[in-house]
């Protein structure tokens, strides 16, 4: 019953995407987030719906009046680049039979980030793009915090099996990801029963992070969490959130919950910490001696015989950025970071620009909590290989698209709407008169 609910769905949805590609964006990137088919039992659970999402999405875009162009900001010329790299290092791989189908997931994905950023182009759009984005791991965030209070933190929290989420410190870092674009959601809704549905849901995703029980996502939640409060337009009720969150975590979590929260601090005496350590050494033995690393999924163990301190000490990178120097050499890693600072930077950039801008002051709420999304995976990544996760690279595109919409960049996307125009309810009746308006108003100005 379930697999026919879930492809139900699925194909329901799909039928608009022919007259609304952008649609298909959305329907894309909440399979590949929450993989719904993967709470299946039956022909749902492999069956390829992102796939034939990609491609009615790709045909119905090329058959549309929608613009083919693409916001050639810094971020996204840099992350074509590193696109190429990657396809480089998968060209030297070590293990070609393995580092193939990893490149297929790779650059599947980050064909969807650049279909994204040529479809997401108002922002109507990129609101209901946000909206996919945090519920489809909120989704996760509710059920893991109820199961976490209704088992006393006993059990981990899980996700899908077969997914980038699948392990409970993915998860958990996924989460982290979450709960910043969930308060800027709570921001910006006018209804008061979505606002306080929205604090249920990032205190009981703040819950489900702990019930992970993982260390790394420990780490990214108190960096993410510091920095959330720092950015967040009212710091009183955004403590209370933290105060409420922590309140619950301490009456819960069990004694065994804080002995492995102690262990971070006796990492050399911990084994998995020391096998990460060796992972982190042997990608960067590997870097130092191949300029393109060994390319995806290398981290096997005739790759940890031949490079680590520890041959038979076999562990995957746990880090994003090993990760990355390991799988594509210094360069790639060098190409990763700035990626990431150049989206910071970015961020910064809107901030300034708009935080006193009546009109736009919903940028600056989102850069700022996009800065603290990155906060807490930069953090929490630093134990974790998430280095080609969908949702970093959602984030990417989300900031670009605001820049463009509030004329911090210039870009092709600002021409599909005025920067000016307010967010509308999906159903607005009134959306043509309005958007009449304010076009009107814009012509007028000029």
């Amino acid at each position: 019953m379930r697999d026919l609910f879930v492809t139900g769905v699925i194909f329901t949805w799909l039928m608009f995407v022919f007259r609304r590609p952008y649609l298909g964006v959305y329907l894309f990137t909440w399979i590949s987030l929450m993989n719904p088919h993967r709470l299946c039992w039956g022909f749902a659970f492999n069956f390829p719906f992102a796939f034939i999402v990609a491609v009615v999405t790709i045909l119905a875009y090329l058959a549309s009046r929608e613009p083919k162009q693409l916001p050639w900001s810094r971020e996204m010329r840099l992350l074509l680049i590193f696109n190429f790299w990657i396809l480089i290092c998968t060209f030297f791989a070590f293990y070609p039979k393995l580092a193939w189908p990893a490149w297929n997931t790779i650059w599947k994905i980050q064909l969807f980030v650049f279909l994204t950023a040529m479809l997401i182009n108002d922002r109507k759009r990129l609101e209901g793009y946000l909206w996919v984005l945090g519920l489809s791991l909120a989704f996760y965030g509710v059920k893991g915090g109820l199961f976490t209070i209704l088992h006393g933190g006993v059990y981990r929290v899980q996700g899908p099996s077969g997914t980038f989420i699948g392990g409970n410190n993915e998860l958990g870092l996924a989460l982290i990801l979450t709960i910043p674009i969930l308060r800027y959601l709570q921001l910006q809704s006018r209804q008061a029963w979505v606002r306080h549905g929205l604090t249920a849901v990032m205190i009981l995703t703040a819950i489900a992070v702990i019930g992970t029980q993982s260390r790394g996502a420990f780490l990214g939640a108190m960096a993410m969490g510091v920095f959330f409060w720092l950015k967040s337009r009212n710091k009183f009720t955004s403590a209370l959130y933290i105060i409420i969150a922590v309140a619950v975590i301490g009456s819960i979590m069990p004694a065994a919950w804080y002995e492995r929260m102690e262990t971070i601090k006796d990492y050399k005496t911990d084994q998995s910490a020391q096998g990460r350590i060796n992972a982190w050494w042997t990608a960067y033995y590997v870097a130092n001696a191949n300029l393109t690393g060994g390319g995806p999924d290398s981290f096997q163990p005739p790759t940890f015989r031949k490079y680590a301190p520890e041959p038979f000490n076999v562990h995957a990178a746990h880090s994003i950025y090993f990760e990355t120097l390991g799988e594509t050499g210094y360069t790639g890693l060098a190409m990763y970071v700035l990626l990431g600072l150049f989206t910071w930077g970015t961020c910064s950039r809107i901030i300034r620009a708009c935080k006193r801008d009546p009109e736009h002051k919903w940028a600056a709420d989102l850069a700022g909590m996009v800065q603290a999304s990155y906060v807490g995976f930069a953090t929490g990544g630093a134990f974790l290989s998430l280095a080609f996760y969908d949702y970093p690279y959602d984030l990417l595109v989300v900031v670009v698209v605001t820049a463009s919409l509030v004329g911090v960049i210039k870009s092709p996307v600002r021409a599909a709407v005025p920067a000016s125009a307010p967010a509308r309810p999906l159903a607005d009746a009134a959306q043509p008169v309005r958007r009449a308006v304010a076009l009107d108003k814009t012509a007028g100005q000029k």
